[in-house]
């Protein structure tokens, strides 16, 4: 995925593709269908598929961040989507988590790192990051593959801390600081 509604991609030859597409729309459906189809092409899914939707600004996140993170969630059936099962996206309050906590299923914890501020990410999870055997009474049978649409609104680095002048300051390279944190101690949107 690259700005402007770009594409590119490597084909088995190891030729250099590139796609535009009219709409950021268009171009996230044509990412999702390419996760659906490496998931499809597995013989086995034995860990997190990712594909980037959009790739969002600033420094990707790492274990012990903190995110704001709005999401929806189905089921993986009959090689496509299924049933949503969860979601925040049309609720008031965001998901608010820290990676690496271990307050979520794994296959989040493995998918998100990396992720940027305004960042979209579509995530194939299967049983064992997921919820495994057990399932969720009522809403996730067990041994269910499951997939992710997430989206992260805020961010707090794990290293960030207020300098003399007020300014957020983070002890990670970047060319500039964050912006100054709001009264919840996440940079502002």
């Amino acid at each position: 995925v690259q700005p402007n509604n770009y594409s590119t991609f490597y084909d088995d030859q190891r030729q250099n593709w590139s796609i535009m597409f009219e709409s950021e729309k268009a171009a996230m459906d044509f990412s999702k269908q390419v996760c659906i189809a490496k998931c499809n092409s597995s013989p086995v899914l034995d860990s997190v598929l990712y594909q980037d939707l959009l790739l969002g600004e600033g420094q990707g996140v790492e274990g012990g961040d903190s995110l704001e993170i709005a999401y929806t969630g189905w089921l993986f059936q009959n090689s496509g989507l299924g049933q949503v099962f969860d979601s925040n996206v049309n609720k008031d309050k965001l998901l608010r988590l820290k990676l690496g906590s271990g307050k979520v299923i794994k296959g989040w914890e493995e998918g998100m790192i990396g992720m940027k501020k305004g960042g979209r990410r579509y995530l194939i999870i299967p049983p064992a990051w997921a919820y495994g055997a057990q399932g969720v009474a009522g809403r996730v049978p067990p041994d269910s593959t499951l997939v992710f649409e997430v989206e992260v609104r805020r961010v707090k680095l794990v290293k960030e801390c207020s300098g003399s002048d007020g300014q957020s300051v983070s002890s990670r390279d970047s060319p500039a600081p964050s912006p100054v944190p709001n009264s919840d101690g996440f940079s502002a949107d």
